[in-house]
């Protein structure tokens, strides 16, 4: 079972959490610092192999949770183009395809393992999608995507994974291809979400910022943090808010509390 709420408010810490948190300041040293930068491509590939399509389940929620990808029809049929900023195996992409026939989608990603991992797929069609590699730090998405041309661009759990220095260059960059008065929804993890506590000491990267044991980062993001860094790119913001989640394992008499951050920035 699951219980969820959405608000403003951070999730309280259990005094020993809180102290947890506190103790662990040691930063993982500079020198591993860059060499995980400049090996995130590389440990990215490296989770894609050893995981191929089975990691995350098909997001059958996104059309539940973005009421948008309707609601931003002017009229019922109207075909949407939709660009999905980070699309790793298609978890996202082939049910919002499946789902709406009448949807053109752009997907990139930074592993070229994952790109074609959405390739190989049978519900993958040039037609309906176009599918390419892209360092969205880096890598001028106008060379694939036609100016102000994008509905809809989602932003989901991708943000969280690249160095919180760079995360304004993906708003800049996708923010050229977005039509005026449309916008991106963005969902990824919240601060003091379940993941971020369990981090042992000596994976600390910076504020709210930690590396996995496979060479992956993690970002957990405050309400003020994202809110700032969208409108400092121009964004106007929509929606910004926590998502509070508590995940019941009945079994092992478990309650996990999940917080991620849900929030929709338009382009004026």
């Amino acid at each position: 079972g699951a219980f969820q709420k959405k608000g403003h408010s951070t999730r309280i810490l259990s005094p020993e959490e809180a102290e947890r948190l506190a103790k662990d300041q040691v930063l993982v040293s500079e020198f591993k610092q860059l060499k995980l930068e400049k090996e995130a491509q590389k440990n990215w590939d490296l989770f894609y192999k050893r995981n191929s399509t089975n990691f995350f389940k098909d997001r059958h929620w996104t059309t539940r949770e973005f009421q948008e990808l309707k609601a931003c029809r002017e009229f019922a049929d109207q075909k949407l183009t939709v660009l999905e900023a980070g699309c790793g195996v298609g978890n996202c992409l082939f049910p919002l395809l499946e789902e709406d026939l009448n949807i053109f989608v752009y997907a990139c990603d930074f592993s070229p393992r994952a790109v074609e991992y959405v390739k190989k797929n049978s519900l993958y069609s040039t037609e309906r999608c176009k599918v390419f590699q892209c360092d969205l730090t880096k890598d001028d998405l106008l060379e694939n995507i036609p100016a102000d041309s994008v509905d809809v661009v989602t932003l989901i759990f991708v943000l969280s994974a690249i160095h919180p220095d760079k995360m304004h260059l993906v708003l800049k960059n996708i923010y050229k291809v977005l039509k005026p008065g449309k916008c991106v929804l963005f969902r990824d993890y919240g601060v003091y979400d379940h993941a971020m506590l369990r981090f042992k000491s000596g994976s600390k990267l910076g504020e709210n910022f930690y590396v996995r044991q496979d060479g992956t980062r993690s970002y957990f993001f405050t309400e003020e943090f994202l809110s700032q860094l969208f409108k400092g790119e121009g964004y106007e913001q929509v929606v910004n808010e926590y998502v509070h989640r508590e995940t019941v394992n009945r079994k092992e008499d478990l309650c996990v509390p999940r917080v991620f951050l849900q929030s929709k920035f338009q382009k004026p």
